[in-house]
């Protein structure tokens, strides 16, 4: 990775994996799609926004995705945010469905999660790349070990932490997290294939305030208007 854009208090704890095997591969590969005249999303400047949004010591709460958008100027870096003027995609209604249903927000005009993101919202994908139109595309290229280490990072110096892991993929890293000093919300994916297997009606916004709330921390305003 050429230029890591990270967060000086992410930088300080994640700045050894970038020195890893796996993580000199991961880079070569990338290089390699781009020599190719692959399109990558999100653009090299956004890979990491999550980390640039969100710095360490605020740290609230971890929404976990599985990879990012995989259509045309999507993905920014957020985890099933989409940027001003970009239309929301299916996924991100349906969370926009269940914040109306939780807690009796209106539907906001975008789809831009930025504002979340600056309260201590981590919205983080379990890989970080993706090739334009072929979702799952960057799996196991060394996406997912990177990952792995942000939350075994998280969960060794903070508790008291909400992570929100949406579909298998991400329930899949569970067992990185101590369950016993954060509290962990689980449900299906909200993609409309799966959002009514369980994401629907799961109540994580204002379950995740009420936990906030009552260990000491500011809730957060999920208010996207």
């Amino acid at each position: 990775m050429r230029n890591i854009y990270l967060e000086e208090s992410w930088k300080a704890l994640l700045i050894s994996e970038f020195e890893k095997d796996y993580m000199q591969s991961l880079s070569q590969f990338l290089r390699a799609q781009k020599l190719s005249k692959k399109i990558i999303y999100p653009p090299g400047n956004k890979i990491f926004n999550a980390f640039q949004l969100t710095k360490f010591e605020e740290l609230k709460v971890v929404i976990l995705g599985q990879d990012p958008y995989h259509g045309i100027g999507q993905a920014h870096g957020l985890s099933f945010s989409v940027e001003q003027g970009i239309k929301p995609p299916p996924s991100l209604n349906n969370i926009f469905k269940e914040l109306e249903s939780d807690l009796g927000l209106k539907r906001p005009g975008h789809g831009n999660l930025e504002k979340w993101a600056h309260q201590g919202v981590l919205l983080l994908n379990s890989i970080l790349t993706v090739e334009k139109g072929s979702p799952g595309s960057h799996t196991k290229k060394g996406w997912e070990i990177f990952t792995d280490e942000v939350l075994k990072t998280i969960t060794s110096l903070r508790k008291n932490t909400v992570f929100i892991l949406w579909g298998q993929k991400a329930q899949d890293k569970c067992h990185f997290i101590d369950t016993t000093e954060n509290l962990v919300i689980k449900s299906s994916h909200p993609s409309p294939f799966s959002a009514h297997g369980g994401f629907l009606g799961s109540k994580p916004f204002s379950r995740t305030n009420n936990y906030l709330k009552d260990h000491g921390y500011d809730p957060i305003d999920w208010d996207l208007n």
